[in-house]
């Protein structure tokens, strides 16, 4: 078994982490399908109340938990105002108990700060953020619809090193005519670029064509077209081999990372950690007397923030999970980690068996066939099986 030492088995009880949605960004990208909007202007102040009151109701409805993680995601969190950061951060740690060596990341384009913010973000309490670099090729950023040149990118990544503990970024490949080499040659540059900052941390991401994007609109007539499954795959091999061979191996689906350098907050909504998710379209599961409910707030900022005003809170939606549902998620997210999903913690959290679950002959045959793996109730896929996770699951599940 590879078990990563710093993926362990999420706490069953009493902890949480803290997702915090930031709408908003200076342009959107053509293959994003995230909860993103482009806007004139923003009431930074109006904004930090409504941020704060959703908090205060959430902590009221879950108190004196371990706050485990802080995670600052968007849209452009870099675009808050970093008093705003800082406010969250505090009333959080005002709520909840922090961990010792509290993780609080916030993600950030680099053509939207610059060293004077990075520091500001850092005096509010970041201690680790998460660059959208995307490429280091201007042509390809341009293709991508990024706001940044690759000058601009390698510029953020040198002062973000000086400023911040724990430092990643993200790289998106098989694009249009991707080649393994040119890949290679990319890849081996940003390890570079990376590790000369102090980062330990590499999230990589197969381009893929979302619904209702205007890269679906592209793709569907013909504009560009993407490397075929086997090609996809080359270049998936080649991105395990080269990072792990640098001492970046995979502990999970896309991202790398160095001993002890995992994103903490990621992993424990990976293993079935409970979260609190506010801002608009945020999503989150808390656990209350071992009952897993799922949230979901307002997605549109203008109707979440008229709701918030009003009642304290943008709920759109609250649904108490079956053990089923619970345990099917729970599969679903643990099998994407290099540590894979243990089936005594799965039983634990569900009080069901895993026979309830899984279906242990598909299990099997997914076994023999080496997309799967197991060892002392830990269920884990092969590389082999990360490409085709999605039939993994369907199948076991089945």
């Amino acid at each position: 078994m590879t078990t990563s030492p710093d993926t362990g088995r999420a706490a069953l009880d009493n902890e949480l982490a803290l997702y915090v949605h930031w709408p908003f960004c200076v342009s959107k990208c053509p293959y994003c399908d995230f909860n993103s909007h482009v806007v004139d202007t923003v009431d930074h102040g109006e904004w930090r109340d409504a941020l704060l009151r959703e908090l205060d109701f959430e902590a009221q409805r879950n108190p004196g938990a371990k706050l485990q993680s802080i995670f600052f995601g968007g849209g452009t969190p870099s675009l808050m105002d970093a008093s705003t950061t800082k406010a969250v951060i505090e009333s959080a740690k005002t709520h909840w108990q922090p961990i010792d060596d509290l993780e609080i990341t916030l993600e950030a384009n680099p053509g939207t700060v610059d060293l004077d913010r990075f520091a500001a973000f850092q005096d509010a309490g970041i201690n680790r953020l998460s660059l959208g670099v995307q490429s280091l090729d201007d042509e390809q950023l341009k293709f991508l619809g990024r706001g940044h040149t690759a000058a601009e990118a390698r510029l953020a990544v040198q002062r973000a090193g000086d400023v911040f503990g724990r430092l990643s970024f993200d790289l998106i490949y098989a694009r249009p005519g991707h080649t393994a080499s040119e890949w290679k040659s990319e890849l081996s540059e940003a390890l570079e670029l990376l590790i000369s900052a102090g980062g330990r941390h590499l999230s990589c991401y197969q381009l893929t064509i979302e619904e209702h994007t205007p890269f679906k609109t592209e793709f569907d007539r013909g504009a560009f077209t993407l490397p075929d499954e086997d090609g996809g795959s080359d270049l998936f091999d080649l991105t395990q081999d080269i990072l792990a061979a640098a001492g970046l191996p995979a502990y999970e689906v896309s991202n790398h990372a160095g001993t002890g350098d995992a994103c903490r907050h990621n992993v424990h909504v990976w293993q079935g950690g409970a979260y609190v998710g506010i801002g608009p379209g945020a999503h989150g599961r808390i656990n209350s007397s071992g009952i897993m409910r799922s949230t979901q707030r307002l997605k549109p900022p203008a109707q979440w923030l008229k709701r918030v005003a009003a009642e304290g809170h943008g709920s759109q939606s609250e649904t108490v999970l079956t053990a089923q549902q619970r345990a099917e998620e729970m599969v679903m997210l643990a099998l994407r980690l290099d540590s894979g999903l243990d089936l005594i913690h799965l039983e634990h959290a569900t009080e069901l068996s895993r026979h309830d679950v899984i279906s242990e002959e598909n299990m099997a045959a997914l076994v023999s066939e080496g997309l799967l793996k197991m060892s002392e109730n830990v269920l884990q896929t092969t590389r082999r099986g990360r490409l085709v996770l999605n039939g993994i699951i369907q199948t076991l599940l089945s």
